[in-house]
């Protein structure tokens, strides 16, 4: 057996992402045995990734992000994907303000060589105006400060009990921020977590320390060389994002075989971001295996025929409900697929696959809701208990008197 440290990397991926990592991590956690997720030494997390990486390190499972993410109409903390889509107001207007000045420098500049600058050159510079993000991120930091105030939960790095390392890319020197090391653990998770997820174009870059940051996935998919190089020997990663392959099963409503083109911008340049982080990432995973010849790297993702994972809209509640029990199921076909392969892998690490559980075809995530008539009924069966524990008290009362006579 192989001794050593065991660890979790978790890819970014958006809204969709994260919930699909929230499936695939409740499959592991209930098949795995001797793999405790909410017990790894070192938890690795990149833009979507470390939301979910951060909940891990915090104690929170798997069945708890999913109740508090995914069923979130019922959950007593909910968190709606609909807070990333608040416009960043605060950027529209810091933008706007500079536009007078710009216009007038620019105007300026122009009168001033207007044979040796053209009118559009001269007026390159109103492109500082636009806004740097579509939606407001601070949400997101709100929210997390707000769940790790729990008893239990801490917003600061130091004081967990696991290493946790939330990356986030420098954006003015285009470096690795990894949060949670060294020198950059006193930042908070949630602001850690807020940088990490600063999609840019997206959300607005994060400022700390006086500096700018950016998604970490700018610079790898997922640094997982972070856990290996704290000592992780054995490495579960998830990545939820990978290129989509139009087949048969992917038609257009017209029958047609279905091309991402059919799709308009939005899907071309979904398509062409999931070549480019799958290509580093493939990259990266082949450089481990030299690297740290002594540790298992294990990969999991989702098919690339997986029409669930490239078309559902995660802002749709009934949607995100069925992405995450579709993420729950394949992860746990890929295991009962990759047993053989994965059993002499993980047995090194005294971790073993629960085939008895896989094997259950009835473990769901669903939550199915209660009908209305059958609360109904629970509820005037509770009544009817209640009268008649009354009753029995007032009869033992009336006879009383009358037994302590007849004595």
């Amino acid at each position: 057996m192989i001794d050593g440290l065991r660890g979790v990397a978790l890819a970014g991926g958006g809204p969709l992402g994260a919930v699909y990592e929230i499936g695939a991590l409740a499959a592991l956690d209930e098949a795995l045995r001797g793999f405790h997720l909410n017990d790894c030494s070192v938890y690795v997390g990149v833009s979507s990734g470390s939301f979910i990486a951060a909940g891990l390190a915090n104690g929170l499972t798997p069945r708890d992000m999913h109740w508090m993410f995914i069923e979130s109409e019922t959950a007593q903390d909910p968190f709606e994907p609909d807070i990333l889509l608040r416009p960043a107001v605060g950027e529209y207007g810091g933008r706007l303000a500079t536009v007078p000045a710009l216009v007038m420098t620019a105007l300026h500049e122009y009168l001033q060589h207007p044979c040796s600058r053209g009118f559009v050159e001269s007026f390159q510079r109103l492109g500082r105006a636009l806004p740097t993000g579509i939606f407001d991120n601070a949400g997101i930091g709100k929210y997390l400060t707000k769940l790790f105030a729990a008893s239990g939960r801490t917003n600061d790095f130091r004081k967990l009990g696991h290493k946790l390392f939330i990356v986030a890319t420098d954006l003015d020197s285009g470096q690795v921020a990894p949060f949670g090391a060294p020198g950059w653990d006193h930042v908070p998770i949630a602001k850690a977590v807020q940088a990490s997820a600063a999609l840019p174009g997206l959300f607005p870059p994060v400022m700390i320390d006086g500096r700018w940051y950016v998604d970490g996935v700018m610079k790898k998919t997922l640094h997982a060389s972070l856990a290996l190089r704290e000592g992780a020997r054995l490495l579960l990663c998830i990545n939820p994002l990978v290129p989509f392959t139009a087949n048969t099963k992917a038609r257009s409503g017209r029958g047609k075989r279905f091309a991402v083109v059919d799709g308009g911008l939005p899907l071309v340049l979904s398509q062409t971001f999931r070549a480019i982080i799958h290509s580093r990432m493939e990259v990266g995973m082949s450089r481990y295996a030299k690297e740290f010849p002594k540790a298992d790297v294990v990969l999991l993702e989702p098919g690339r025929d997986d029409a669930e994972m490239f078309f559902t809209n995660v802002f749709s509640y009934a949607d995100r409900r069925r992405l995450c029990e579709h993420a729950y199921q394949q992860t746990r076909a890929q295991l009962r697929r990759r047993y053989d392969e994965l059993t002499p892998i993980l047995a090194r690490h005294g971790v073993t696959i629960d085939r008895a559980v896989l094997d259950d075809r009835s473990r769901t995530l669903l939550v199915q809701p209660e009908p209305a008539a059958a609360r109904e009924n629970d509820r005037l069966a509770a009544t009817m208990r209640d009268l008649d524990q009354a009753l029995d008290r007032l009869g033992g009362l009336v006879k009383g008197p009358e037994a302590a006579r007849e004595a």
